[in-house]
């Protein structure tokens, strides 16, 4: 079995029926990782007891336990995710040595389905960031050009996905985090519904914008582990009763008379030349395959960004009060804790501790909650909120998906736009609204630039409908000009 190509639904079923041990694969990955890790920078930890852990799964299979859809399969977890006995920081210095006593709900039920945690994966601190650049532990590398970012903020997850250092990763996405960075590294992503995948766990960025979701390399497998994740937790009040489907079993490529939505608004030229050509390609296989293409309007699009980075910040300066440096986590290296005073503690600790984008939003956010300016801000931003969620509402009534570009252009280099704070924003143009709507979107690999980096196209669905774009995307994928290639590193 070659395991850099396997399906998760191959390997479950080869460890299942003792063709292959889970340590077997364990060891594999560990031995990937280890050899092309430190020119990826994509793991900041590796989980020292992953063999123990599959040696269980051996175990239980031997013993005739049902161990899962996932058995044996191995995952790399973004370190926005909490995961007992191994440090989970969220990229920043603050968090310097927190090792939690409990795993985050999305990392258990990837242990109850049989998965192996391989490590914690590389990702801008807070996930705050589109480059994956502003990593406490050091900007991550794109494995198809070792110059470029990887994407952001879950780039950790994208390099060692792309470079296949493990079978499946888990990113987070808040304004774009798993879609951006998929089409960055030519994989797939997908970004669940608002509600679908339990938060409980997961380090805080914006509380009513974060969401988890699988970054892996086909969508099969997208599909078998959403539904693994998804599900009612009580540990979250934001969790959905909702019942989950059968993703797998219900992925058809037949996508005749479905109606693809454009948006109106998105087609102002805004994209890079080699973006608009695959998005243009995707484009026609969509109507190849008898897809109904017709265009939607949603102008408030338009104020997506800023709407977003004035609700994210401000929901951050709340999320990050709490890292002070008295409980857990850094702590400055007073010489003389009795002479210095609490505001002195907490500033020079969380100076310290936080990195300059950080302290950006941390500032943005406090200035718009702040008395005077609450009601022109944050209190605004959420009322357009609900306007632009309406207009999706209405556009949706017209269409089954919407279709768009995931970025504004394919990867750039380290350090092209860390200098720029907007330019680096701006990145976020196609992603952003569908957060604040809490709807479901996803990425999926079609194309190479001219200089053969991955793009990716952007598939957008009504809350809780994602079987629709996991079809969508399965019938792209069969299609996809990049099917099968891989960056050199394979």
């Amino acid at each position: 079995m070659n395991l850099l190509t396997a399906s998760f639904e191959d390997v479950a079923s080869a460890v299942q029926q003792k063709k292959i041990s889970a340590v077997e694969v364990t060891q594999f990955f560990l031995s990937r990782a280890e050899k092309l890790n430190p020119a990826l920078n994509a793991f900041t930890h590796i989980n020292c007891h992953a063999l123990k852990d599959a040696q269980k799964i051996d175990q239980d299979i031997a013993s005739g336990k049902n161990v899962g859809p996932l058995a044996g399969v191995v995952f790399g977890i973004k370190d926005m995710l909490c995961t007992k006995g191994m440090p989970s920081t969220a990229g920043s210095k603050i968090l310097q040595g927190f090792i939690p006593p409990y795993d985050a709900t999305v990392v258990q039920r990837l242990k109850n389905a049989g998965a192996i945690v391989l490590g914690k994966l590389n990702q801008d601190e807070f996930a705050m960031g589109s480059s994956n650049e502003t990593s406490y532990y050091g900007a991550c590398k794109n494995p198809w050009n070792l110059d470029c970012v990887p994407g952001g903020s879950s780039g950790g997850s994208a390099s060692a996905q792309a470079a296949r250092l493990t079978m499946g990763t888990i990113g987070t996405d808040t304004g774009g985090s798993i879609r951006q960075p998929s089409s960055f590294c030519g994989i797939v992503g997908i970004k669940p519904t608002y509600g679908r995948i339990s938060r409980y766990g997961i380090i805080a960025y914006a509380s009513s914008l974060d969401q988890a979701g699988p970054m892996v390399s086909s969508v099969q497998d997208a599909a078998l582990s959403l539904e693994v994740l998804s599900g009612f937790d009580e540990n979250d009040s934001t969790t959905s009763k909702k019942s989950v489907d059968s993703f797998a079993k219900n992925l058809n490529p037949q996508i005749k008379g479905m109606k693809i939505g454009l948006i109106k608004e998105f087609m102002m030229g805004q994209s890079d030349p080699d973006v608009e050509r695959v998005f243009q390609q995707a484009l026609t296989e969509l109507k190849k395959l008898g897809a109904e293409i017709i265009e939607v309007s949603i102008p408030l699009t338009e104020f997506a960004v800023p709407m977003y980075y004035l609700i994210s910040a401000s929901e951050a300066s709340s999320n990050l009060a709490r890292y002070d440096g008295v409980k857990y986590g850094y702590r400055s290296n007073f010489k003389d804790l009795s002479s210095v005073d609490l505001e002195e503690f907490y500033s020079t600790t969380r100076g310290e501790g936080f990195g300059p984008e950080v302290k950006r939003r941390i500032m943005l956010g406090t200035y718009c909650l702040s008395s005077g300016y609450f009601d022109a801000y944050y209190n605004k931003a959420c009322q357009v909120r609900r306007l632009l969620k309406n207009q999706y509402t209405e556009a949706f009534k017209k269409c089954d998906v919407i279709f768009s570009p995931v970025t504004t252009t394919p990867a750039f280099k380290i350090g092209e736009k860390s200098s720029d704070p907007l330019k680096m924003y701006l990145n976020d143009i196609f992603t952003t609204s569908t957060n604040l709507a809490g709807l479901a979107g996803m990425s999926v690999p079609f194309g190479l630039s001219s200089k053969q980096l991955p793009i990716g196209v952007q598939l957008t669905s009504a809350p809780f409908e994602e079987q629709k774009i996991l079809n969508v995307a399965y019938a792209l994928q069969q299609v996809s000009p990049v099917q099968g290639k891989v960056p050199d590193v394979y």
